[in-house]
């Protein structure tokens, strides 16, 4: 019962992380796109480059903090995984050889490595 509730949290983080780094990314298109209207509302309108360049300006900033974001969601995901493999009950289980799969017909022995 207590591994099921063990891998079931986990579950959960896995799932959560994986929203966040969506979530990052789809603010990153946004402002990606909201920057560029911006720029070609300015083009359109014919005014000078100065124009609207702070507010340009402050969406430049926070696509670049968004950026580190979500490398700091990179680095959480891979310390996660290191983590992981610590706790008894989420290592890491494979069945067979450690080589790639063989080839259809290959005979080989399995063993559990843990």
């Amino acid at each position: 019962m207590r591994r099921q509730i063990l891998e079931q949290t986990a579950l959960d983080v896995a799932h959560q992380v994986r929203a966040v780094e969506d979530s990052i990314e789809a603010a990153l298109i946004e402002l990606a796109e909201l920057q560029n209207r911006m720029i070609r509302a300015r083009s359109v309108a014919g005014v000078g480059i100065a124009t609207g360049h702070d507010a340009l300006e402050r969406v430049a900033h926070s696509l670049q903090a968004l950026v580190s974001a979500r490398g700091g969601m990179a680095q959480c995901h891979a310390a996660l995984a290191e983590a992981k493999q610590k706790v008894p009950g989420l290592r890491t289980t494979a069945f067979g050889d450690v080589q790639e799969c063989p080839p259809p017909g290959a005979m080989t022995t399995l063993r559990a490595v843990a």
